[in-house]
């Protein structure tokens, strides 16, 4: 089975053409993503056929669950689809578990995606709220949760996947994120687990950035936890459009006008193609 290895800011992938295959994908995502047994990965992408748009994808974590959403997997299905000449225009669309994703894959910053529209209600991220009267935007922000007797104040908000954002006055780089991170993403009122981010703003257009992938652990990137980092940002009246994300392994520029959808560019490159003996 041919493959072709990819990194977005550090946040890296193995993509297959699965328009042909049947595998169990799950396991074979575990297998794979494994750094020291596999090709290594943050996540396999499948190109698959689509009845509502160019083409499909679905992407799986390193522990065979399946991500709804994913920026940076996005960015680099869209690289390699287009170079491989799979689609005949630099602009097309991409239907992921998230919704129909537009891609413009020649753009002075890089592959741009159209991350979709953030939302806030509790059902939909999901988060478990114990005040069903309140606004939604109230009830999922400001949120103080308890991991290991620290008390976090996060916001939570969906990009399609789930996210919980924590805007730290300490450096990102001193905050314990590998202990932090899996108490946060297995809290009890995130029943589907949660991408953690925790954020320093610098100026109204940059942010400093480390993330806890769901199903992943920390990554040096993550293009649909930049999204919601600057949603919330620009919801708080802290940040304004466009926003620079600085992460461990790169910087991705996030676009929202406040209402419609997230635009988040970035480098995408190939690294090198391979074959996995299955």
């Amino acid at each position: 089975m041919n493959f072709v290895k990819l990194q977005a800011t550090g946040n890296d992938f193995i993509l297959v053409d699965a328009r042909s295959l049947q595998r169990d994908w799950s396991l074979l995502a575990r297998a794979m993503c494994q750094r020291h047994f596999g090709v290594g990965a943050d996540g396999l992408l499948l190109i698959l056929p689509s009845e509502v748009a160019d083409l499909r994808l679905r992407m799986f974590n390193p522990d065979g669950s399946e991500a709804e959403a994913c920026g940076n997997g996005l960015r680099c299905f869209a690289k390699s689809v287009m170079e491989s000449g799979l689609v005949s225009s630099d602009e097309f669309r991409v239907e992921t578990m998230a919704g129909t994703r537009a891609v413009r894959t020649r753009t002075e910053k890089g592959v741009q995606v159209a991350m979709g529209t953030p939302t806030f209600d509790p059902d939909a991220i999901p988060i478990i709220v114990e005040h069903q009267d309140t606004p939604a935007a109230a009830t999922v922000f400001d949120r103080t949760i308890t991991v290991d007797d620290r008390e976090l104040e996060v916001h939570a908000l969906s990009m399609g996947n789930p996210h919980a954002i924590y805007l730290a006055d300490q450096p990102v780089a001193d905050f314990p994120l590998a202990h932090v991170g899996p108490l946060v993403e297995h809290h009890r009122i995130f029943p589907n687990r949660v991408n953690f981010e925790i954020a320093n703003i610098i100026d109204r257009h940059e942010i400093r950035a480390r993330v806890w992938e769901r199903g992943a652990g920390e990554t040096l990137s993550c293009g649909s936890g930049a999204c919601a980092i600057v949603v919330v940002s620009i919801v708080k009246g802290l940040c304004q459009s466009p926003v620079d994300i600085l992460l461990p392994g790169g910087t991705l520029t996030v676009d929202w006008d406040g209402a419609g959808e997230v635009l988040l560019s970035g480098p995408a490159e190939i690294v090198f193609r391979g074959e996995w003996s299955d």
